[in-house]
């Protein structure tokens, strides 16, 4: 897989390049041609998530330092920092299915053979509900899934990503035809 193209930014850092002064003026004019000068604005639901939010807050300043904090990115922004709260969110939910788990382990213990086979029979009834809850959740899930990556691939198609964008400007600058030699056969 070849390297992928380095911003001008980066080029110009760099202080040295096989590029011609031309290549690198174009190479800027193409990234500035694909800017829309807008800010990526926060959508209603990151705004209300605060672990959402939070993340947005971060990611908006770290796409700021590098001048890349564009609207165009707004959908994928906003939709990554909505992955980032459903992931903390899972993480908790998992937290507390082990912390259940481990409560009623306790619970058996402490009880007498009777009384073990009622509460046991009550937790059977319950486990089988939320296994049918879990795996509707898991069903929802799974259809969300594809979802974000159809419309991800959308977005890298029409440039609508960072690196999309960078891949879509051209490396060479356009040669000239002298139409005088072409006329001439040369």
């Amino acid at each position: 897989m070849p390297t992928p193209p380095k911003p001008y930014k980066v080029i110009q850092g760099e202080k040295r390049s096989h590029r011609t002064k031309a290549e690198l003026n174009m190479r800027k004019q193409a990234e500035e041609a694909l800017s829309t000068k807008a800010e990526i604005k926060k959508r209603k639901e990151v705004r209300e998530n605060p672990v959402a939010n939070k993340e947005f807050n971060r990611v908006s300043k770290l796409l700021d330092k590098i001048d890349k904090n564009d609207a165009l990115y707004e959908p994928v922004i906003n939709r990554y920092c909505m992955i980032q709260a459903e992931c903390k969110e899972l993480e908790d939910r998992r937290d507390t299915f082990n912390e259940l788990i481990q409560i009623i382990k306790e619970k058996i213990s402490e009880l007498s053979k009777e009384e073990r086979q009622d509460y046991i029979d009550d937790l059977v009834t319950i486990s089988n509900s939320l296994v049918k809850l879990a795996g509707q959740m898991n069903a929802c899930d799974k259809l969300l899934q594809q979802k974000r990556k159809m419309l991800f691939d959308i977005e890298k198609e029409n440039i609508m990503t960072i690196a999309s964008a960078l891949r879509s400007i051209p490396k060479k600058e356009e040669k000239k035809i002298n139409p005088l030699l072409e006329a001439l056969g040369g």
